[in-house]
């Protein structure tokens, strides 16, 4: 059968689903279909010089594995005469397969043990041993071997591109049956080509340089689909360029595929390893030109957790670390621990670049002093992040939320030093004439076409704006108000204290006979008295059941009430001596503010009699403001909480554990603030005629039934 397009190919593969059901239920049907598509596409890649390995093979079968592997890995070369780096020495191929059916099992077994060392790996993380059993027991194998020798994947007829294409697709329809989680998706190739476009265009004068040598990595590569887009854009560039891609997964058929489709490219000095990249790192003392990834969304890393955090920080980050709910930033830190230093003037140290793809929650999620807000903060401190572009939604085959290329460097131009681009790409798509999976959108060539300038170009506009790094930090601001207590005996009150405090109620009755059953508006006079008459007779229980029988006295016999005076935590003459500078650093104060006004705003007051106090706060009135790291604090408390709240201020003893300012510094990227377009509500009279003329078909519609 000629099959010689993509979608095709793809679907004539799929099609070998009728003969797996009964045996297989859909979310199986990969361990098959993978391994034997694999194996064909081996089976075509080796069948020009396969009587010659066969030959050497026999003159050489008695020499050590090692020393076969070596020189047949050699001897089998692909169509431009290069080693494959692989090869088999079965004298079976499919066509012989399918001569024997009454013993396809044990000839398929053979047939893959006949393969390089490097091959048989491969397979082992495919376990297709077991499912050659399966097939068997169910009369199928034959079957499933015929269909998949009618098929040509030979690179002559299916280059390298549409067969990562074809091995994308299938994967999608896997995962689409397993109804997988949104966190195990695979990129659209449109998206990583968008991302590729990002990442190396700055580079292209560098890239065409003759002699090149370029290293990528993924540490999340799946099949590999970015490491290959990553490839042919250098090569479409530059055809003399040494490219050598790297990659790690830890789901292993897609490692099978990834490392299966690296050998057929006969890339030599290129690796796919098999592991957790978190907690097992491939490539530990390796850095590179470039990295692409497109991690898993809202994945949890609570199985990781112990190994991470044993270590005293997590690759160079010594920072706290995003909630165990979503390890996605995770891969980020990662990734910057594989930068090149950057020297300017040493060629020696160029420096590196980042593409990674997130849904919105790195943007926001988590509060200032959060895992996931310090990491930003590292971030964007250190100057690393270049841009980010939002995508449109309904892009991935497993999931419809938005999604973000974020982009860094450490070794950004002149003119992006200090500064990130904001890219808004979310209505540049194009519809897809049917929907695959959740994705119903695509980016056409000329919208990637159109991002790709806006972020080359760095200037203003309605879709790409540019900010200074500090404009996405904030301090977290405590505003306390005062606790205010109103004092009242009563009947209830003394009984509740009482069942509790059975000896105090001598005290109880003196406190009674002085107060009555009136309210009283100031707890620290009457608080005062109290304390005098309980001493008088016989005074509170030593220790901690004394500090309890006070506690419980303020609970009963009080009650808020914004009409009392607040109460009154501290009285002293030296309370504003804690209030300074080093309390708003990288701001300038006020100058017309006086120190009493500064101390007032903290929170300390001064009395008739020259003592200075700090009220009880309320805690169910405290609030928080997050206030931008450009604006004064002062000024802002000036402006927008004292006209509305008269007695509040701003704790001044809540501060940042790094640069100890009030409040804790929070960094957030919140992409709809930047780009929200106002759009004013329809005129009234427009809507009320559209809903008389909608009231008038109902009544229609309520006669035509009623005749």
């Amino acid at each position: 059968m000629s099959v010689t397009t993509f979608q095709s190919l793809a679907n004539f593969i799929w099609s070998v689903a009728d003969l797996l059901r009964g045996p297989y239920r859909p979310p199986q049907y990969e361990r098959v279909m993978l391994p034997l598509t694999v194996l064909r596409r081996f089976d075509c890649v080796l069948e020009a010089t396969k009587e010659e390995v066969i030959a050497q093979y026999e003159k050489l079968k008695e020499k050590d594995p090692d020393v076969i592997d070596k020189i047949l890995n050699q001897r089998a070369k692909g169509s431009d005469g290069r080693p494959l780096g692989f090869h088999n020495h079965s004298k079976l191929d499919f066509q012989k397969l399918k001569g024997d059916p009454d013993n396809i099992g044990r000839h398929l077994t053979d047939y893959i043990n006949g393969f390089s060392q490097n091959i048989r790996d491969i397979f082992e993380k495919f376990e297709f041993e077991k499912e050659i059993e399966k097939l068997e027991e169910a009369n199928r194998l034959y079957q499933v071997v015929s269909k998949f020798a009618e098929i040509d994947l030979h690179p002559d007829t299916v280059d390298n591109i549409t067969m990562g294409l074809i091995f994308e697709d299938l994967i999608r329809r896997f995962n689409e049956a397993a109804n997988e989680t949104a966190g195990d998706h695979f990129t659209p190739r449109e998206v990583i080509r968008l991302m590729t476009n990002l990442l190396l265009e700055p580079d292209t004068r560098v890239l065409t340089q003759e002699g090149i040598i370029v290293t990528v990595c993924d540490p999340a590569c799946g099949t590999g689909g970015m490491l290959a887009e990553a490839q042919n854009w250098i090569r479409a560039h530059n055809e003399g360029a040494t490219v050598k891609v790297f990659g790690q997964d830890y789901n292993p058929r897609s490692y099978a595929v990834a490392a299966s489709d690296l050998l057929i490219k006969g890339h030599h000095d290129s690796r796919i390893e098999y592991g957790n990249t978190l907690t097992d790192d491939k490539f530990p003392d390796m850095q590179f030109d470039y990295l692409m990834a497109n991690p898993p969304f809202g994945v949890d890393w609570k199985a990781e957790k112990k190994v991470i955090e044993r270590e005293p920080n997590f690759r160079g980050y010594s920072g706290k670390l995003p909630r165990v709910n979503d390890g996605a930033l995770l891969f980020l830190i990662h990734m910057i621990s594989k930068f090149q230093p950057y020297e300017s003037d040493n060629p020696d140290k160029p420096g590196s670049r980042i593409g990674i793809i997130f849904n919105g929650s790195p943007l926001f999620s988590g509060g200032a002093g959060s895992g996931e807000s310090e990491i930003r903060r590292w971030i964007i401190v250190h100057d690393w992040l270049e841009a980010i572009v939002a995508l449109p939604e309904q892009m991935f085959y497993n999931t419809g939320i938005g999604t973000f290329i974020w982009v860094l460097s450490n070794r950004k131009k002149a003119e992006r030093k200090g500064k990130i681009q904001l890219i808004d790409a979310r209505e540049r798509w194009q519809p897809m004439r049917r929907s695959l999976g959740d994705k119903r959108r695509y980016l056409g060539e000329k919208d990637i076409e159109a991002v790709t300038k806006e972020h080359g170009a760095f200037e203003e506009s309605e879709t790409s704006k540019i900010f200074d790094n500090t404009d996405f930090g904030y301090r977290r601001v405590t505003i306390q108000r005062p606790l205010r207590l109103r004092f009242q005996v009563t009947e209830e009150a003394k009984a509740q204290f009482l069942d509790s405090c059975p000896h105090l109620l001598d005290a109880i009755l003196a406190v009674e006979d002085r107060f009555g059953h009136e309210p009283y508006f100031d707890w620290n006079d009457v608080w005062q008295t109290v304390q005098n008459i309980v001493k008088e007779e016989g005074g509170w229980s030593k220790g901690a059941k004394g500090t309890a029988e006070r506690k419980l006295f303020r609970e009963v016999f009080t009650q808020i009430d914004p009409d009392a005076e607040p109460v009154i935590a501290k009285r002293s003459k030296n309370l504003s001596a804690a209030i300074d500078a080093e309390l708003f650093p990288d701001q300038e104060l006020p100058e017309d503010i006086t120190a009493s006004q500064l101390h007032e705003i903290c929170g300390i007051y001064t009395d008739g009699e020259g003592y200075e106090i700090e009220y009880e706060s309320d805690a169910s009135l405290r609030d928080f403001e997050n206030i931008p790291l450009k604006t004064d604090i002062v000024s802002y408390f000036l402006e927008e909480v004292r006209p509305y709240v008269s007695d509040a201020w701003i704790d001044y003893k809540a501060t940042d554990e790094k640069d100890g300012g009030i409040g804790k510094v929070g960094y957030e990227i919140n992409f709809n603030r930047h780009f929200f377009r106002y759009e004013p509500p329809r005129p009234l009279e427009e809507i009320d005629q559209e809903l008389a003329e909608v009231e008038k078909r109902i009544m229609e519609l309520l006669q035509e039934v009623t005749e």
